[in-house]
């Protein structure tokens, strides 16, 4: 069951892939860094220490895609579904609110999500979801990966984002759209950014459990990237 830590691990991971992720956004378009790699490897680092910090604590989701395939495969009850999208939801808008005040709200529209048409964009950030969002199901649950899952997450994030940066800026993540759009006032297509992801989870939901899994079955409460969560204080 969640408790205030998990929920406080949610939201803070959240805003260091997000804060980090964006960041590294706004600060290629005034450099010469090539967008493409600096954001790719901005979010993929930025989850790599999102999840080094608070993984352990709450199983390292910091994604409402993510939790909702943990929901689905029975890791996570519907009362910690809903905390722990409140809280990630909270960690996306607070990390462009700090982008905001560092910078201007100029600076954190450039870093919201825009499609080249909803349908492209729809599609791109769907299969990337699932493809994301598949590699964490195995990897949270297999003992032969261990903690190299803290390696293969990050660099599955990294990859979707070099192929879909071009096509949607790359979400994948409903909390990483939010706060971008939300604090920088900039709409283009935000349920776009909430419906594909959310059906890739059930998508990477539907290929675990019958093409890995070969069946579906119920596991533990909260769901797990790392180790189980310590108790509440």
């Amino acid at each position: 069951m969640a408790t205030w830590r998990t929920a406080a691990a949610e939201l803070l991971g959240t805003f260091v892939l997000v804060f980090v992720g964006t960041t590294g956004v706004a600060g290629a378009e005034r450099t010469t860094a090539p967008i493409l790699l600096a954001a790719a490897f901005a979010f993929g680092l930025g989850l790599l220490a999102a999840l080094y910090a608070f993984g352990e604590v709450s199983g390292g989701h910091f994604n409402p895609a993510v939790s909702l395939a943990m929901f689905l495969d029975r890791r996570l009850g519907p009362g910690d579904l809903v905390r722990y999208w409140a809280a990630q939801f909270a960690g996306g808008i607070l990390a462009s609110l700090v982008l905001l005040v560092a910078t201007s709200r100029a600076v954190v529209a450039t870093t919201a999500n825009r499609p080249v048409s909803s349908g492209t964009g729809f599609t791109i950030e769907l299969v990337g979801t699932a493809i994301f969002v598949t590699v964490i199901l195995q990897a949270s649950r297999s003992e032969r990966f261990g903690t190299s899952a803290l390696i293969a997450i990050p660099l599955t994030l990294v990859s979707i984002h070099l192929v879909a940066i071009p096509f949607t800026g790359c979400s994948v993540n409903p909390a990483r759209s939010l706060g971008p759009d939300l604090v920088g006032d900039t709409w283009h297509g935000l349920w776009l950014f909430f419906v594909a992801p959310g059906l890739g989870a059930a998508v990477a939901w539907v290929v675990h459990s019958t093409v890995v899994a070969g069946r579906l079955e119920p596991e533990s409460p909260v769901a797990h990237v790392l180790d189980e969560p310590t108790s509440g204080a």
